[in-house]
């Protein structure tokens, strides 16, 4: 799976608080509340390493979801709230 394939959410308990996607143009972060950020690779790790190594807490993690899953929704239209 490339990274353009996929969406990476950064979760706490059931509730989404950062989406990234890669577009053509850049990463896109989408926050809890719907707004749309471009960001670089670096922001986008900086945001996920912390995650992944546990220093938000114990309920913060991260979910990768092929897009094909999410291929009828637009990126701009998906709001970045509950996933699963």
């Amino acid at each position: 799976m490339k990274n353009s394939e996929c969406t990476i959410h950064i979760m706490f308990k059931n509730r989404c608080i950062n989406k990234f996607r890669k577009e053509k143009e850049g990463w896109i972060l989408t926050s809890s509340n719907g707004t749309i950020h471009p960001c670089t690779a670096e922001q986008m790790v900086s945001h996920l390493l912390p995650a992944l190594a546990g220093i938000k807490g114990p309920h913060v993690t991260v979910k990768v979801e092929p897009d094909k899953k999410i291929k009828n929704q637009s990126s701009n239209n998906i709001i970045c709230n509950s996933v699963g």
